[in-house]
């Protein structure tokens, strides 16, 4: 973003959302030249004590405030930001927002032109189902076995929800002047993120998910090679470097032979030698270690 123009320049946010899909979501917006502040609890936010590194690349250019919400003046604090605020981020659960006084109804008709933008981890009645990016992968199938997933999706698939919902925000405020309501379910982003899955894209039987034999994880003399050879004219030229003949650009792709072809090739290279070919060859290919 350093290199082009910043669209939120000017815009101010104020977060009190913690964990990761809220700062996520600052980190981007605060990218695109928003002016953010971040609202603490006395305690920190939980990131701040398991990846301080990370809360820190999150937070980059956010603005900091300590304020407890629980008490009058921490409410008072938070209150005397408020009316210079274009959009308030939030992750609580709807009836602990009620409870501060930061429900919909009564945000929008003290401050008319300011937007909310509530994290939450389940749609309408079911946010007050407590969860986290874990159950919510598990709850559409990206959980395997006994491994926990490689990465966040749930949060950071949110946080990509929610720094849209706050450019809807903003083009809605342009328009209309008034501030609104945007509600950003993780578990909506789990869901979003695992519709590959739902059609069969990347289960076993289908292109993505290793019946393609050029969409697949190898193995090669010294370690692994992830292939990408899904469009025809690259499956050919990997088919061709295999010495592999094909009659049909796509069906033959499906083949058990092909695929047992492509194998022996690539074991007998070394990553070296396809990180070469790949690149001699326009093949979308990729070494790896054992």
């Amino acid at each position: 973003m350093s290199t082009v123009a910043k669209p939120l320049r000017g815009v101010r946010i104020v977060s009190l959302a913690l964990n990761v899909p809220g700062p996520a979501a600052l980190m981007r917006l605060a990218q695109m030249g928003a002016r953010c502040t971040k609202i603490n609890p006395p305690d920190g936010d939980p990131m701040q004590h398991y990846t301080p590194d990370g809360y820190a690349l999150l937070h980059k250019g956010v603005k900091h405030q300590t304020l407890d919400l629980k008490n009058a003046a921490g409410q008072a604090g938070l209150h005397k930001l408020l009316p210079q605020t274009d959009l308030l981020l939030t992750s609580f659960r709807p009836s602990a927002l009620h409870k501060l006084g930061l429900g919909w109804k009564a945000l929008h008709k003290q401050y008319p032109a300011l937007s909310l933008i509530e994290v939450v981890g389940a749609p309408g009645a079911l946010a007050e189902i407590p969860g986290h990016d874990l159950t919510y992968q598990a709850e559409v199938g990206l959980v395997n076995g006994m491994d926990l997933p490689p990465s966040l999706f749930a949060d950071m698939g949110g946080a990509l929800m929610a720094s849209e919902a706050a450019l809807k925000a903003l083009m809605a405020l342009k328009s209309t002047g008034q501030g609104s309501r945007h509600e950003v379910a993780l578990s909506d982003a789990a869901a979003w993120l695992a519709l590959p899955r739902q059609l069969h894209l990347t289960t076993p039987e289908g292109a993505v998910g290793g019946a393609h034999a050029g969409y697949r994880i190898y193995a090669c003399k010294n370690g692994r090679v992830a292939v990408a050879a899904l469009e025809p004219h690259f499956a050919a030229r990997l088919c061709q470097a295999a010495g592999v003949a094909l009659t049909h650009p796509v069906k033959d792709l499906f083949k058990p032979a092909t695929r047992q072809a492509i194998e022996q090739f690539l074991a007998q290279q070394t990553r070296a030698q396809l990180d070469k070919l790949a690149l001699a060859q326009d093949i979308p290919m990729m070494t790896l270690p054992r």
